[in-house]
C-alpha cells in the first residue's frame, strides 16, 4: 500500500508542476509587441490602362476563305507538285549504279581518256578505278554525268529546296593533280 500512496503522492506533483508558470511569458511578451508594431505595406495596384476599341477597316476586302480564292491556291499547288513529279520520277524508276552509293566528296577525278572516240573520266572511289562516260550516274542526289572534259566532269543533280519542291542544279567534280 506504501508503493500505492507513494504513486499518487508523485503523480500529484507532476500534475501540479504542469500548472506553474513555463517560462515562455517573455517570449510571448515579445510576440504580442511585434504584432502590435508591425504595420503590413501593400503596395497600390497600378491603374489599368483603358480600352478603346479599334474599328475594323477589312469590311470591303476580299475574304481570305473566298472558294475562288482557294481553288486558284489549290491548282497552283497541284501544278507545282505536277512537275515535281516528272522531274522526278524518271529517275525514281531506273535501276540505281554502283556509283550512286557514294557521295561525291567520297570521289577523286584522277584522269580522262577518248576511248573509242567518247571522253572518259576515271574516278577513283575506296582506292578502285572506275571508268565513267555522259549518261552515267553518280552520287546520292540522282547526280547524271553530262559532260566530261580533261579537267572536269558536270554533272546534273536533282535536289529538293528549302519548301520540298524538286529542282535542278550544275555541279562538278575536278581533276586530281598530286593528291592520293
Amino acid at each position: 500500500m506504501r508503493a500505492y500512496s507513494l504513486l499518487v503522492c508523485l503523480a500529484s506533483a507532476v500534475l501540479l508542476a504542469g500548472c506553474l508558470p513555463s517560462g515562455n511569458d517573455e517570449l510571448a511578451a515579445w510576440m504580442a509587441e511585434q504584432r502590435a508594431n508591425t504595420k503590413s505595406r501593400v503596395t497600390p495596384l497600378a491603374e489599368s490602362k483603358k480600352f478603346t476599341p479599334e474599328p475594323y477597316g477589312a469590311e470591303n476586302a476580299l475574304d481570305p476563305f473566298n472558294q475562288a480564292k482557294l481553288t486558284q491556291a489549290l491548282r497552283r499547288d497541284s501544278n507545282r507538285v505536277a512537275a515535281n513529279a516528272t522531274l522526278i520520277a524518271p529517275e525514281m524508276s531506273r535501276r540505281k549504279e554502283p556509283l550512286e552509293a557514294y557521295p561525291l566528296d567520297a570521289m577523286t577525278m584522277v584522269g580522262s581518256l577518248n576511248k573509242t572516240g567518247a571522253p572518259t573520266a576515271l574516278l577513283r572511289v575506296e582506292n578502285l578505278l572506275y571508268q565513267v562516260r555522259v549518261g552515267n550516274y553518280l552520287g546520292p542526289n540522282y547526280g547524271k554525268v553530262v559532260q566530261i572534259s580533261e579537267d572536269k566532269i558536270q554533272l546534273r543533280e536533282i535536289v529538293q529546296d528549302a519548301t520540298g519542291d524538286w529542282m535542278e542544279r550544275l555541279t562538278s567534280l575536278n581533276l586530281q593533280e598530286g593528291k592520293k
